[in-house]
C-alpha cells in the first residue's frame, strides 16, 4: 500500500502546480484510464476493465460475444456504440473465450437474443449515463431488469456483485457451452449445480488457428463459483432449450440458472474461481485467492495493483488529455497476454497433459506462464516497455515460450493454453528472447533460450505449421524467400505469397541472434546469422530504390505495383516494407541515398497526415494496406524515429508527436481499437515509449542497445525500476520549457553531461539517472 499511497501524493502535487494547465481532480493514476477509448469496432480480448495487470481472470461487458467469428479474429465482444449486453463472460483472451454469467429478471428466457431485438432473449439495454469503467473495476445498470453489475477480480478469481430490485424472480443464468468471442467453436461442454451456493462446469473449444496447426488440439476452461447467497430454486438447460429441473447437464450448449427472492437493493455475490487445468484447481485458485474476501475488499485490492503498476512509470505536467491517452494505452500494455498456470504451478501443456511448474520454498512457482498473442511487431513497443518498467513479466514472457519449446522442439509465435494459434505465419519469439538477454534479463536457462532462438532462425526441416516460418529453408539455402503467387496466408519452404516481407523479417531477426551467439562466443553461428542478416540486400532495386519480390528464377517480378498490398507483403505493401531494415538503418539509407530517403519519409509523413496517419478513413487495420504509411499496423511502426538515423533527427521529434496528438484520440473510435490493429497493448505501448520521448528502431537487437532520444509529452516523466534486475532505483526525464509548441529538442544532458547525439545507452537508463531535455520551437540541427 505504500507505494499506492506514494503515487497518489505524486499526482495530488503534480495537478496542484500545474497552475497553466486547466486541471481536474485527479487521486489516483487508474482515473486517467478509460477502457471506452478505441472500444468501437474492438476484438474480444481489447475490453476487460473487471481484471488486474496481467490476469486470467478477465472480466467484462459483451455486446455481441457469442455473434459469428468464423476467422478467429474480427471484431467481437463490447462495441461503445452498441446499446445492449447480453452477459458478462469471464474467459477473454487471443483465440480462447468461455463463461458468461448474467442476471436477469422475470421469466428465464434461454437465448441471450441479439443486438437487433434484444428482447427476443436475456439480454438487457442500458444507458452509456449508467456505465463506469476503469482498470480493475466495471459497472453499468441493466435497464430491462434494473440490475446494477458490478465487476473486478484477483489473478484468477472473477467477482461479479448484482444489485437487485424488490422481486420473486431474480435469476443469475451461466452461459457455459457456447462459443464467445475469439474462442473457435464449441466442442463439449459441462455444467453442474453443485448445491444452492454452488456450480461448478467446464468448456472445450477448438480455436480457427488451433484447428489449422494442431488439429488434435482444444483449449479447455473451467470454473468453480460460489454465491453468497442460497438460491431457492435452479436448473439446467440447453440453449433455446426448456429448462430441466435437474442439477446437471453435458454437452455443447449447456447452461444452468439459480433463482432468488430478493429484496429492494439486494446485493448478490457471484465469485468464480477460474483455471485452464481442472475444476479442482478452479476451487484451489478461488480459495487461495479470495477466501471469505467480498467485492469491496477485492476491488479495492485491483484498483491499488493497477495503480502500483501504472505507477512504475508517473508522468506529470503536460497537457490532461495527454495523460489519459498515457495511461490508457499502458493500461491496454499491462492487460494483454494473460496468466495460465494455477496457483499450485498447474499449467496445460501443448499435448493435453497438465505440467507443473516448480515450486520456491513458499509453495510459489518460481515463475508464471502466460499465454500471448503473435510477438510480430511488439519489439517495436511492448517489448520495450516490458525491459525499463515490468522486466520480471518480460522474463516469465520468455519462460513461457520455453515451456512449450521444451515440450515440443519449436518455438510458438502465438500460444493459446500450449497450442499454437498464431495466423501471422512468421515467428519473432527467438529475436524477443535475444533482446531479453540483451537487456540483462538472464534468470531463464539461457543455453535453452540459445538453443531454440538459433532452431527458430535455420532450421526448417520437419517445422511444424505452428511455428511458423515454413518458408525459412528458401531463405536459409537461397538468400532470400521466392515469390510463388496467391496461394493465401500458406507458405512452403520453397516460397511464399509474402516473400519480399519474409525476407526482410527473417534477415532482422538473423541479426538479432547473431548478437546473441556473438555474446555466448558461439562464433560459427555469429558469422552464419551475420551472413543472414544481409540477406535484405538481395531484394533491394536500385532501379526503383525499394524492396522487391524476386521469383524462382532470382528475377524480380514483373508488373510491379509499389503500393500494391499482399504481392510478396503480408499486410503492406513495398513502399512500407523498404524501411523495414531496423537492424542496418545507416546501410539502407546509404543505398537509397539520405537525400532522397529523407525526402520520400519525410513526403510520405506529410501525405499521410491528411488520412490521421491512416486512422481517418479506415475501418480496420487491413483498409490502410495500400497507404504510404499506416500507424494501425506493425509493420510501419519504427519509421518515424527512422530521421535519428538519415541526419535529421528533428523530423522525428515533429512526426512522432504529430502521430501522438492526431492518429490516438480519446474518443470510442480512436485511440487504441482493432480499428487500429491493437494486438493486445501494442499500439498502447508504443504510444507510452514514444510520450516518453524514448524509442529503440532496432527493438533493443544490438548487443549494447541504444534508446532513440526523442520529444516527450510531458514535463517529467518517473520511470522506476526492478532492483532485481537493475542497478539504478530511478530514471528520470525532465523535459524544460516543453509545450505543444515547443516540441524540437535544443540540449541534451545526461546524468550532468551534455551530449550531441539523440541517442543514450540502455544501461543509462536502468542504472538510474536524469535525462534532461531543453525544448524549443525551432530544430536544433547539431544535435545528430
Amino acid at each position: 500500500m505504500k507505494n499506492v499511497f506514494f503515487y497518489i501524493i505524486v499526482m495530488l502535487f503534480a495537478v496542484g502546480c500545474n497552475k497553466n494547465k486547466t486541471v481536474k481532480s485527479v487521486t489516483m493514476l487508474s482515473d486517467y484510464v478509460k477502457p471506452n477509448i478505441g472500444s468501437t469496432h474492438s476484438r474480444w480480448f481489447f475490453y476487460t476493465p473487471g481484471a488486474v495487470p496481467f490476469g486470467m481472470s478477465k472480466l467484462g461487458p459483451s455486446t455481441n460475444g457469442t455473434y459469428g467469428n468464423e476467422q478467429g479474429w474480427e471484431a467481437v465482444g463490447y462495441e461503445d456504440g452498441h446499446q445492449s449486453i447480453e452477459g458478462f463472460a469471464c474467459f477473454h483472451e487471443f483465440q480462447v473465450g468461455g463463461l458468461l454469467i448474467q442476471p436477469t429478471v422475470g421469466v428465464v428466457q434461454t437465448i441471450p437474443g441479439t443486438l437487433e431485438d434484444p428482447s427476443k432473449g436475456y439480454r438487457s439495454q442500458f444507458d452509456k449515463k449508467d456505465e463506469y469503467a476503469t482498470s480493475g473495476f466495471y459497472s453499468v445498470l441493466l435497464k430491462d431488469y434494473n440490475v446494477k453489475a458490478e465487476l473486478t477480480a484477483t489473478k484468477r478469481v472473477g467477482f461479479q456483485k448484482y444489485t437487485f430490485p424488490k422481486t420473486e424472480e431474480a435469476n443469475i443464468i451461466f452461459d457455459v457451452g457456447n462459443q464467445l468471442g475469439e474462442s473457435g467453436k464449441v466442442i463439449d461442454a459441462f455444467v453442474k449445480i453443485v448445491d444452492d451456493k454452488s456450480i461448478e462446469g467446464y468448456v472445450i473449444t477448438k480455436p480457427e488457428y488451433v484447428k489449422k496447426y494442431q488439429p488434435e488440439a482444444e483449449v479447455r476452461m473451467f470454473f468453480y463459483a460460489e454465491v453468497d447467497k442460497a438460491a431457492k430454486g435452479s436448473g439446467v438447460f440447453y440453449r433455446s432449450k426448456d429448462v430441466l429441473p435437474t442439477k446437471e447437464l453435458k454437452g455443447k450448449g449447456v447452461c444452468a440458472v439459480l433463482n432468488y427472492s430478493t429484496g429492494n437493493q439486494e446485493e448478490i455475490t457471484v465469485k468464480i474461481g477460474q483455471s485452464y487445468t481442472s475444476i479442482e484447481n478452479a476451487k484451489l485458485n478461488l480459495a487461495a485467492e479470495a477466501g471469505s474476501m467480498g467485492f469491496a475488499e477485492a476491488k479495492s485490492k485491483a484498483i491499488d495493483t493497477w495503480n502500483t503498476y501504472l505507477g512504475r512509470i508517473v508522468a506529470e505536467g503536460g497537457d490532461e488529455k495527454d495523460k489519459v491517452k498515457f495511461y490508457t494505452g499502458l493500461y491496454h500494455a499491462l492487460l494483454g497476454r494473460g496468466l495460465v498456470n494455477d496457483v499450485n504451478g498447474a499449467y496445460p501443456m501443448n499435448n493435453g497433459d497438465v505440467g507443473s511448474i516448480n515450486l520456491d520454498k513458499d509453495g510459489i512457482p518460481v515463475h508464471s506462464y502466460y499465454n500471448t498473442d503473435a510477438i510480430w511487431g511488439g519489439f517495436w513497443n511492448l517489448t520495450q516497455l516490458w525491459s525499463i518498467a515490468y522486466p520480471e513479466y518480460y522474463s516469465d514472457w520468455v519462460q513461457s515460450q520455453l515451456l512449450v519449446y521444451n515440450e515440443t522442439g519449436w518455438l510458438g509465435d502465438g500460444i493459446a493454453n500450449s497450442k499454437y494459434v498464431s495466423g501471422v505465419g512468421t515467428n519473432f519469439t527467438s529475436l524477443a528472447i535475444a533482446s531479453a538477454y540483451n537487456c540483462g534479463i538472464r534468470d531463464f536457462d539461457i543455453e535453452k533460450g540459445y538453443e531454440a532462438a538459433l532452431k527458430n532462425e535455420v532450421e526448417w526441416r520437419d517445422r511444424i505449421e505452428g511455428a511458423g516460418k515454413m518458408d525459412v529453408g528458401a531463405f536459409v539455402q537461397n538468400g532470400y524467400v521466392s515469390y510463388i503467387g496467391d496461394i493465401g496466408f500458406n507458405t512452403i519452404p520453397e516460397g511464399s505469397p509474402f516473400s519480399a516481407s519474409h525476407t526482410l523479417e527473417y534477415s532482422f531477426s538473423s541479426y538479432a541472434v547473431a548478437q546473441f551467439a556473438n555474446s555466448l562466443g558461439k562464433d560459427a553461428d555469429y558469422m552464419r546469422l551475420m551472413k543472414m542478416s544481409d540477406s535484405w540486400k538481395n531484394l533491394y532495386d536500385p532501379e526503383t530504390n525499394l524492396i522487391r519480390p524476386r521469383g524462382k528464377d532470382g528475377k524480380f517480378i514483373e508488373d510491379f505495383d509499389p503500393r500494391a498490398p499482399w504481392v510478396g507483403f503480408q499486410e503492406g505493401n513495398a513502399i512500407q516494407y523498404t524501411f523495414y531494415v531496423p537492424h542496418q538503418p545507416k546501410q539502407l539509407i546509404s543505398l537509397i541515398g539520405e537525400d532522397e530517403f529523407n525526402n520520400r519519409l519525410d513526403s510520405i509523413f506529410i501525405r499521410s497526415q491528411e488520412n490521421i496517419f491512416g486512422g481517418g478513413k479506415t475501418v480496420n487495420a487491413f483498409s490502410g494496406l495500400q497507404a504510404l504509411y499506416n500507424h494501425g499496423n506493425q509493420p510501419n511502426l519504427h519509421i518515424s524515429w527512422l530521421f535519428n538515423f538519415s541526419g535529421k533527427p528533428w523530423l522525428s521529434q515533429k512526426w512522432v508527436r504529430a502521430i501522438c496528438d492526431e492518429f490516438y484520440g480519446t474518443d470510442g473510435v480512436h485511440g487504441y481499437g482493432y480499428g487500429q490493429d491493437e494486438d493486445q497493448g501494442q499500439l498502447g505501448a508504443w504510444y507510452v515509449m514514444s510520450a516518453m520521448g524514448l524509442f529503440d528502431v532496432k527493438g533493443l537487437t544490438d548487443p549494447n542497445p541504444q534508446f532513440q532520444v526523442g520529444s516527450p509529452l510531458f514535463d517529467k516523466v518517473t520511470i522506476q525500476l526492478n532492483k532485481d534486475y537493475y542497478l539504478g532505483k530511478t530514471f528520470v526525464i525532465e523535459a524544460h520549457n516543453n509545450s505543444k509548441e515547443n516540441k524540437y529538442l535544443k540540449a541534451i544532458e545526461l546524468n550532468n553531461q551534455t551530449i550531441s547525439k539523440p541517442f543514450i545507452g540502455f544501461s543509462n537508463v536502468v542504472n538510474g539517472g536524469k535525462l534532461i531535455l531543453e525544448m524549443n520551437n525551432t530544430p536544433n540541427k547539431a544535435i545528430q
